[in-house]
């Protein structure tokens, strides 16, 4: 067989919506990389939010915070950060409308606030034991490469009416994501396979939630877990199975790419 990547999103795919990996998950990913195809994961968490993951399955490539910073074996080969000045102008309209930010590099997050309810609901879904520390000037001088911005549904929309360096998406009903313009999953798996060499018919991706439909769309043979919104499905070339019911494995075997 020839040689293939895969791409996998994290949560609702490859962990399950108590953000436990199926054994399911874990055998088909072993069996993928005994067969020597490369396994990748593309999400929009932090590299931190997800390092004791990449240990278990034995992943060395990643794409996070939706393709704004991408690692080929160890090695980071694209960075994308926001544009200093807009997000200094964004913070100080959020202040003004008191809704919290947090700013994200690739090794830690802060917040602009010490405490704040959304902050604690919002983060705390991600299961992953840790909360963003209080400093409100980590985003001055360093690159960051995601914020968040929280605020209830439909009040993002000044934001994106006002700053137009930035693309903003939805994850919770008290945070949005705030990232550069026009980046997305499929620009990082871009970086990654303009340097591996697989052609279009060799890549794979696997994911259920709105951020994945740029990769869902670009990569050619792409799978929606069944837990996925109807919108993500229609980006998607193959349904698979939701994550609760085995979904990587039956889909992986969909592709033939494991037996």
């Amino acid at each position: 067989m020839e040689k293939s990547i895969i791409f996998f999103d994290i949560d609702g795919t490859l962990l399950n919506h108590d953000k436990k990996l199926p054994a399911s998950t874990k055998e088909a990913i072993s069996q993928l990389q005994k067969s020597g195809h490369e396994v990748a994961i593309a999400t929009g968490r932090a590299p931190f939010m997800y390092e004791n993951l990449r240990q278990e399955l034995g992943i060395r490539s990643f794409i996070s915070y939706n393709g704004q910073y991408v690692v080929l074996n160890d090695e980071v080969i694209f960075a994308n950060p926001l544009n200093a000045e807009a997000l200094e102008k964004l913070t100080a309209t959020a202040v003004e409308n008191e809704h919290p930010v947090v700013y994200m590099d690739h090794e830690d997050m802060k917040a602009n606030v010490r405490q704040h309810a959304y902050i604690e609901e919002s983060i705390g879904t991600l299961k992953i034991g840790m909360e963003p520390t209080h400093d409100p000037d980590y985003h001055i001088d360093r690159p960051l490469y995601q914020s968040l911005l929280f605020c209830e549904r439909g009040e993002e929309e000044q934001y994106k009416e006002t700053f137009k360096d930035f693309d903003f998406i939805r994850w919770h009903a008290y945070s949005v994501d705030i990232l550069p313009k026009g980046g997305s999953k499929a620009q990082g798996i871009a970086k990654m396979v303009e340097q591996l060499g697989y052609p279009p018919a060799r890549q794979y991706a696997f994911g259920d939630g709105l951020n994945d439909i740029e990769m869902l769309t670009a990569v050619e043979n792409s799978f929606a877990m069944g837990n996925a919104l109807d919108e993500v499905k229609k980006s998607a070339k193959f349904v698979t199975k939701s994550v609760e019911e085995d979904g990587i494995l039956h889909g992986l075997k969909m592709a033939g790419l494991i037996k």
